[in-house]
């Protein structure tokens, strides 16, 4: 492959943590004024592509290669200068102490109804890890099926429950590592207790769905050429599955199946790419000789199609930015999207998903400026009630069965943990299924919601969480975060970091950038592709903001962001270095101009585009971080995060935005990597292994901004 060019080694200067390097990295610590210990001399290369007629150098292509001796010599370095620094602050035991009071609690999550069992995953306070369960009925006793603890000595290994059989008897579990997308797919009998023999290795899977009459299952794998659909027989090998669909589809798409709830019929989506702004979906009725019918194919628009009694009822934002609610007999197919009728029509608010037919009636959910709503019609669209929700904040998971009473969802905002409610369908009463008990003092903050003014004049809300008692005196330490992409809400959920900053006199600041779903596709579409440098400056308008109206100061900003909000924080590095402290950069992307030639990033060809065509490469490398890093520049005190687990988005990214940031930053702060072995994209899966994550990155954040622990 092309980018595994390797350049000559100039010079390798192994730096060890030595006593004497301790020592001063201690006095620093105490004192922010005195020199920061140089970090690890890293090797440059003379690597250089030209790209459209433009010669872009890349001293540290040697660093993609993740598995070669010297890039793993050079982990290991900067693991070691960046603990000097970490290992000693002082607010680290006191933090760790806190997250251990939020987060070491009971904690169930939104159970699947199934027959008549309820599957959930559950963590009590001295596990480590969450364990599947089962309940026979709403009231019956919690039994354990699947406890990964005896799997790994360190907890790196864990269980994600993928699903059930529809009557309840089979459960569907995979088994993750270290916070890997790839998992190892069984099925376990519930009333026998055992794995059955048919298994899947491990992978990348999008889904997996068993038939009615457990004869076998459907599945998706990612493999080299994209993905595809697989049926695999119950009790036959492996290596006899027949692939049902995905021939001609590319890296670049992602495809799932599911099997009506009826067991009539089989639906698939191709995702073209990670946003929601175009997807394909066809039918196929099981037991028929017939082969696929095409719903919609080629329409510029997300389709998102379930059946009932033998309709479909579409969520689709094709003509309708904000989405809209549609449906069309399966006997009616192939019909153009023009004929299939309205249900519920395009408003104001933001149809979401999860929206769908719950015990005969149609759910919908919606984001109201970025507040949740949910209201209840009948099939034809007409309202019959609205589901009352406790406060500001966010309707987070549903759970519903077509042809069931039981709706299931969980409700919290940033200081309010999240609870889990059963409604019942029929006679609208509503309780508690399940509570996460945590030691807040819930009246002490404030949440609210300000609008501001980006630079294009577009008005932008933010959520502020902080103490009742704040004083806007222009000094108060502000945690600024954001993501802007790919249709993603953010909403205010429960936070831990959120509490624990509020609690020392901070201000949790978070921005609904262009680029999410908060105000339907057109805000999607503002900031993304040509228009991606709408977000950034959104991003920085939101800093702005916050000085212009006293709460804090530039000494007193730090930001942080992971994956897409890595990118983000990324460019505020090299675009507006001056507007901030301190900068936490996890699992990102970073360098624009290869970033598609790795792993799973084909997927976000659509959100980004591609250096590869002409006429995207101009925007893409006027903002990729990595390409934009001045020598001699002054940039504030900045942590890396990302770690081997991340097979989403490439670690290279880290590894060579550190070396680059190390070697051209000339103000006296630290530039660090924390480079985990284990951890993932979505951290390791254990709560011990979360809380280590977030001490780190929140004491660093104290260290820069001068707080101490009240």
């Amino acid at each position: 492959m092309e980018y595994l060019i390797y350049p000559v080694m100039k010079s390798v200067l192994i730096v060890s943590a030595t006593f004497a390097l301790l020592l001063v990295t201690v006095m620093m610590i105490t004192n922010c004024t005195r020199t920061v210990p140089s970090p690890p001399e890293t090797a440059r290369g003379d690597v250089a592509d030209t790209v459209h007629g433009v010669r872009i150098a890349d001293p540290y292509r040697w660093l993609e290669d993740q598995e070669s001796p010297e890039t793993r010599a050079w982990i290991d370095r900067q693991n070691e200068y960046t603990a000097s620094f970490l290992e000693k602050l002082e607010s680290k035991q006191p933090i760790e102490k806190r997250y251990t009071e939020l987060l070491k609690v009971d904690h169930t999550d939104i159970p699947t109804e199934a027959g008549s069992r309820y599957f959930f995953t559950k963590r009590d306070a001295d596990q480590d890890l969450s364990v599947i369960c089962v309940r026979e009925g709403l009231s019956g006793e919690d039994k354990i099926l699947i406890d990964p603890h005896p799997w790994s000595k360190d907890h790196v290994i864990s269980a994600d429950l993928m699903g059930t059989s529809p009557n309840g008897e089979l459960l569907v579990y995979g088994i993750r590592k270290g916070g890997e997308d790839e998992v190892a797919i069984r099925l376990y009998d519930v009333a026998a207790g055992k794995d059955l023999p048919d298994s899947l290795p491990r992978a990348r899977y999008f889904g997996i769905s068993v038939m009615p009459d457990l004869s076998g299952f459907y599945y998706t794998r990612f493999g080299p050429e994209g993905c595809r659909i697989w049926f695999h027989r119950m009790g036959s090998p492996i290596a006899s599955d027949r692939m049902i669909f995905g021939e001609g589809y590319d890296p670049g798409q992602i495809i799932y199946a599911g099997i009506s709830e009826d067991g009539k019929y089989l639906l698939v989506h191709v995702m073209y790419g990670s946003s929601a702004d175009k997807s394909d979906v066809f039918i196929r009725e099981l037991g028929s000789k017939k082969g696929f019918t095409t719903v919609v194919k080629d329409v510029d628009g997300g389709f998102f199609a379930d059946v009932w009694q033998d309709r479909l009822y579409i969520l689709t934002n094709w003509l309708a930015p904000n989405y809209r609610i549609l449906s069309v007999p399966v006997k009616a197919l192939p019909a153009p999207p023009e004929s299939w009728k309205v249900i519920i029509p395009e408003g104001e608010a933001v149809i979401e998903e999860g929206s769908g037919i719950a015990g005969g009636k149609l759910v919908v959910l919606t984001l109201e400026n970025v507040v949740s709503k949910a209201r209840i019609f009948d099939p034809q669209g007409t309202l019959l009630s609205e589901m009352e929700l406790p406060s500001l904040g966010t309707l987070d998971q549903v759970s519903y069965l077509q042809n069931s009473r039981n709706l299931f969802y969980s409700f919290s905002s940033f200081h309010i943990p999240p609870t889990i409610y059963h409604y019942d369908l029929e006679s609208g009463k509503k309780e508690v299924w399940a509570r996460l008990d945590v030691p807040i003092y819930q009246d002490r903050f404030e949440v609210k919601q300000v609008w501001y003014t980006s630079s294009d004049s577009t008005r932008i809300p933010m959520f502020l969480v902080h103490r009742k008692d704040l004083v806007l005196n222009g000094k108060n330490p502000v945690y600024l975060t954001g993501y802007g992409g790919f249709s993603v809400s953010e909403t205010a959920l429960f936070t831990a970091t959120a509490v624990i900053w509020a609690e020392n006199g901070g201000v949790f600041a978070l921005p609904n950038l262009r680029g999410g779903g908060e105000f339907g596709e057109k805000w999607h579409k503002a900031g993304m592709l040509e228009n991606k440098q709408n977000v950034f400056d959104d991003f920085y308008a939101a800093a702005e903001w916050l000085i212009k109206n006293k709460y804090t100061c530039p000494e007193k900003i730090a930001v942080r962001g992971g994956s897409n909000g890595g990118l983000l924080v990324g460019a505020l590095l090299t675009q507006r270095p001056e507007l901030v402290k301190a900068v936490v950069c996890s699992y990102p992307l970073l360098d624009m101009i290869r970033y598609q030639q790795f792993m799973v990033a084909r997927f976000w060809v659509p959100e980004y585009g591609s250096s590869e065509d002409s006429s995207q490469f101009s925007y893409i490398y006027k903002y990729s971080p990595y390409h934009n890093v001045r020598e001699g520049g002054k940039y504030p005190a900045t942590l890396f995060i990302t770690g081997d687990g991340d097979t989403r988005v490439a670690p290279l990214h880290a590894r060579k935005m550190t070396a680059l940031m190390q070697y051209a930053n000339k103000a006296n702060t630290p530039i660090l990597l924390r480079y985990d072995t284990n951890a993932g994209h979505t951290g390791g899966g254990s709560v011990t292994k979360t809380i280590e994550d977030a001490t780190a990155a929140l004491s660093f954040m104290f260290w820069q901004l001068g707080m101490n622990m009240k």
